[in-house]
């Protein structure tokens, strides 16, 4: 049976960790990105090792996402598996307010003794989706139709 979505099993509580690194591991599957209203993906099998540094004024964010899943081809409509790995780096600094408009750093209040990591991977996640998706059986029947130099880039 699957575990029930949790978001606060992706909460980093920072207070009390002493300074250095941390790490932390999770698997994440279609349950995961559903919760986020995110339905393009099937069949999500991916790992996403998190290293979490504390610092005295600030603490830095690394994950790092292998996995697979499933994607609908832009051509054919035919499901094609994608295998991923996908980066991304984060700093976490202290002001006033929330503020995440940034995409390098993210400013919590200083009051705050947790950071929840969810809408981070989620964010890994979705970035790592190619944008055009194309089955490999495609990809023959493509190649005769457009240059080398053509503007279509076909990722796989």
């Amino acid at each position: 049976m699957k575990k029930k979505f949790q978001i606060t099993d992706y909460d980093i509580v920072f207070s009390g960790l002493k300074e250095g690194e941390h790490n932390y591991v999770f698997n994440i599957s279609d349950t995961f990105l559903k919760n986020f209203g995110f339905n393009e993906l099937n069949n999500v099998d991916i790992k996403v090792n998190s290293i979490f540094v504390k610092k005295n004024s600030l603490m830095e964010l690394n994950l790092n996402g292998e996995g697979s899943y499933i994607l609908t081809c832009d051509i054919s409509n035919e499901k094609c598996p994608y295998r991923v790995v996908s980066e991304l780096n984060y700093i976490i600094k202290f002001g006033e307010n929330y503020n995440d408009d940034n995409d390098q750093y993210v400013i919590i209040p200083y009051s705050s003794y947790k950071f929840n990591i969810a809408k981070t991977i989620y964010e890994m996640i979705v970035l790592s989706i190619p944008q055009k998706k194309v089955h490999p059986g495609n990809l023959r029947a493509l190649s005769d139709k457009f240059s080398p130099t053509s503007a279509l880039f076909i990722l796989t």
